[in-house]
């Protein structure tokens, strides 16, 4: 099999009404040069179907700063890893042959991202490129590439090690404020034990004449005590767990009670270009901006829409461009969405109104943030956290109180104790205040998150009981909607079969051609 040609170049370009990469096969030498006017010679019948603009297939020898030259680094290695794992997901979901825009609809990746995670993927993995009879390109990935790209990365072979270094660490972190309640509460009333002790003992030696201050006692504490208590795997089971599965333990329930359970909405930015992305791709590439409202943000609170400057994101994110319809309705269209290499069902004009909300089905009908929690711990789990904290808060008044009064110089466990007596008043101070500031803070972010919610919830069902001007106008865009699946029988190169061969096909093509084109 050829080599991919990993030093290909691909950048999209943006032009009125569509948006098709440039192509530049710089890694074949003696390869000759082809062009759209010698190889695929444009009919407007149906034999192949008239595009706007067509790319030429050049084969230059050079080789741009930014293209991937093979034998060098693992150009995977130079992804951001979370671009790498959903660009490989979605190469999973369609088969291991897909163009740029299933990529980048399936994965919620811009195009730049999932062209270069798919030049970085087929570079390192032995895929091949394929060239359609339109100019579309397409990857094609061999079955094995994950297992290939795996002993090629020593990035991706270290990654689970780091990710667990790195999970270890931050909950150790975080995890040890609720230790470090069990340690306060172990040395303020040991400390106050002590103190009441070693009074008793100097009233007994004053009545006996007096000696040297001593409390005669001997604390021994060591921090690895308290590693019993720590559970590795909290983060992943907490993931897993749901509302009636198993109360947390202790050190959870202190966790949770002061820092909460994190936030719900990790990684929900993804997920929502997912949604826009596939809803996109699924209605034939052409959409209006009240469909598009239901995934989006909107800058005022009631969602009052001046314009539509609020698809801009969008627009940027997939290449998109407005169209204008013939009753002068403003519809998007993004081109590199309407080309596949998988055949799945297109927008069709009956789905518009309550039909809408049948069809939509896997996809979500509107991008719904979760609310904060203020704690996933149960009332008794509350109480109990909240009673030893205040035990603990009790005991530190206790004592700083106590030390105030101590008539001579304290020694030992004491003066220890007196040392680092700041930091126990700061941690009975903050395992109370923290948790008062975060309420406020969620109850400001899920006010928030309710009236967006509501307003992405209200389009949503506009497009259910649509008026008459917006079912009309959701109709021209499901007529506008194209769909250009791109099977192997368009294939007219591949870097996978030998270039003589194929240069022997491109002139066969030529010929056929000259012959239709004869009798008219």
């Amino acid at each position: 099999m050829a080599s991919i040609s990993a030093c290909l170049t691909l950048s999209p370009k943006s032009r009125l009404f569509t948006s098709k990469p440039s192509v530049s096969l710089n890694c074949f030498p003696g390869f000759q040069k082809l062009t759209s006017s010698s190889i695929f010679p444009r009919k407007s019948g149906n034999f192949l179907r008239h595009r706007a603009s067509f790319p030429a297939i050049k084969a230059s020898i050079d080789v741009g700063s930014n293209a991937i030259r093979p034998g060098g680094a693992v150009e995977t290695d130079k992804l951001p890893s979370e671009v790498r794992k959903r660009a490989m997901d979605a190469v999973d979901a369609f088969g291991g042959r897909v163009t740029i825009g299933d990529v980048s609809s399936k994965a919620g990746l811009n195009l730049n991202q999932a062209q270069k995670a798919l030049q970085a993927l087929a570079s390192d993995t032995n895929g091949f490129l394929e060239v359609s009879d339109e100019g579309d390109v397409l990857y094609v990935f061999p079955k094995d590439y994950r297992t290939k790209l795996a002993a090629k990365s020593f990035r991706i072979k270290f990654e689970p090690w780091v990710d667990k270094a790195k999970a270890a660490l931050e909950y150790l972190i975080r995890v040890s404020f609720g230790t470090a309640l069990i340690a306060s509460i172990v040395l303020v009333y040991t400390t106050i034990i002590a103190l009441i002790t070693s009074r008793s003992d100097q009233d007994n030696r004053g009545r006996r004449g007096g000696r040297s201050y001593d409390t005669g006692f001997t604390f021994y504490f060591s921090p690895t005590d308290l590693f019993w208590y720590w559970d590795p795997y909290y983060y992943r089971r907490r993931q897993l767990r749901t509302d009636d599965d198993e109360r947390m333990n202790f050190i959870e329930s202190v966790f949770s009670f002061v820092f909460g359970d994190g936030d719900p909405n990790q990684g929900i930015e993804e997920e929502r270009w997912k949604l826009i992305g596939q809803y996109i791709a699924s209605n034939g590439g052409v959409v209006t901006a009240e469909e598009l409202a239901p995934y989006l943000d909107f800058p005022t609170t009631n969602g009052a829409m001046s314009d539509e400057s609020y698809v801009l994101p969008v627009l940027l994110q997939f290449d998109g461009q407005p169209e204008i319809d013939e009753e002068g309705n403003i519809l998007y269209r993004f081109p590199s969405l309407q080309r596949t290499a998988s055949s799945q069902r297109g927008g069709r004009k009956e789905y518009v109104g309550r039909r809408w909300t049948d069809w939509v089905g896997g996809i979500e009908k509107f991008f719904k943030e979760k609310k904060w929690q203020f704690s996933k711990t149960s009332s008794s789990e509350r109480a109990m956290v909240i009673g030893l904290g205040g035990i603990n808060f009790f005991g530190v008044i206790i004592l700083g109180a106590m030390l105030k009064d101590a008539a001579v110089t304290p020694s030992g466990f004491i003066k220890f104790v007196t040392d680092i007596f700041p930091l126990l008043q700061i941690y009975a101070g903050s395992f109370f205040a923290i948790p008062l500031v975060r309420w406020f803070i969620i109850r400001k972010r899920n006010a928030d998150i309710e009236k967006r919610n509501k307003v992405r919830e209200r389009f949503a069902r506009a497009l259910e009981l649509p008026d008459i001007s917006l079912r009309r106008k959701l109709l021209s865009a499901r007529d506008m909607a194209q769909k250009t699946v791109i099977g192997p029988d368009r294939i007219v190169y591949s870097s996978e079969r030998d270039l003589v061969e194929q240069d022997y096909e491109a002139r066969e093509w030529d010929r056929r051609f000259r012959e239709i084109e004869k009798p008219e």
